[in-house]
């Protein structure tokens, strides 16, 4: 799961000392929005951060928080949608699946966890598991209590059922020059939770707020690169400082790391000459390398070209092609 989009109002919440009431999805059937470990916060004045649903379900899980909210006693609610005549509240869903949620106070009388920990696993890039009591005879441990990382359903305590949901590490994305075009892409990874270093030898392009919040600035010149930061430590890195001799230093160093994805702006003629430059180190790059970097998507002002290469980033680091849906997707799947 990514807990990015919760972090504004789990923090407006905290400040404002009012509790909230973390759904986090455990059991699904059939074709769901969201799938197992994915999860949403839900404000003690309606407000909602997460999506488990289109926006069909958010309304009535509203309702269940505002009893958990209130007594402090986990709850799992279930949703049967596969019935062709649904007529949920009358909207007519027909999402074709089923679901349970579970339901759970976190709140200052609960020191706010597991959330606490929770953020901080996101913010300090540590992959961390959390495992949520969903059926217990042991008044120990209660539904919706929850155990710490490192604990496994196989460890539960007797008379307890665990569902153990995951802190992914966010995507790490290296951005080897801060121009003008570097900015949209920045502002598209961090839309989607990513956490974003630009390393630029030019100052004058270092300046906080024109990127996201977070953003880590770099200054360094390319052939200093693997001194500046540890490349091992990133996803991905996309080559776009518009200068042939810096994106000549930064390929050379690339070509030495482990990252699996790097991405080189420009056409097919500058990246061959820039092979051509590497010799040796061409051949330790070639597989890994997209360039031109992005998916075809006819883009050609900053964002839409910011779109494909974040999209190509995207796909590639989950394993998908990018194909349409259409030419991928059958029935039932």
């Amino acid at each position: 799961m990514s807990l990015h989009s919760l972090l504004p109002l789990y923090e407006r919440a905290r400040l404002a000392n009012e509790p909230l009431v973390l759904a986090t999805v455990i059991r699904t059937g059939g074709s769901t929005y969201a799938k197992p470990g994915a999860q949403m916060l839900i404000a003690s004045d309606g407000e909602y951060a997460g999506l488990l649903s289109g926006g069909c379900l958010e309304g009535d899980l509203r309702e269940h928080a505002r009893e958990v909210a209130s007594t402090g006693k986990g709850r799992i609610v279930s949703y049967d949608l596969r019935s062709s005549n649904d007529q949920l509240f009358g909207l007519g869903a027909g999402c074709e699946g089923a679901m349970d949620i579970l339901m759970t106070r976190v709140s200052e009388q609960e020191r706010w966890q597991p959330l606490a920990d929770m953020a901080e696993s996101y913010r300090s890039a540590h992959e961390r598991k959390f495992a949520f009591v969903i059926a217990s005879t042991n008044a120990a441990h209660p539904l919706g209590s929850w155990f710490p990382n490192g604990t496994s359903a196989g460890s539960a305590p007797p008379g307890v059922e665990l569902f153990v949901a995951a802190v992914n590490r966010p995507t790490q994305l290296l951005l080897l020059g801060g121009g003008p075009d570097a900015r949209p892409v920045a502002k598209l990874a961090a839309f989607l939770g990513w956490h974003i270093t630009v390393v630029e030898h030019r100052s004058a392009y270092l300046v906080a707020n024109r990127f996201p919040p977070g953003t880590k600035l770099i200054e360094s010149h390319g052939s200093e690169v693997a001194r500046a930061v540890t490349l091992a430590d990133y996803s991905a890195a996309i080559v776009m400082s518009h200068h042939l001799d810096s994106d000549l230093a930064y390929l050379r160093a690339l070509a030495a790391s482990p990252i699996s994805y790097v991405g080189l702006l420009g056409p097919a003629a500058r990246r061959e000459h820039l092979m051509a430059d590497l010799g040796d180190d061409a051949e330790k790059l070639r597989s890994r390398l997209r360039a031109p970097v992005g998916l075809d998507i006819g883009g050609r002002t900053p964002e839409s070209i910011a779109l494909s290469i974040v999209g190509e980033v995207h796909a590639a680091l989950a394993g998908r092609s990018g194909r349409p849906f259409t030419e991928t997707s059958r029935p039932g799947s």
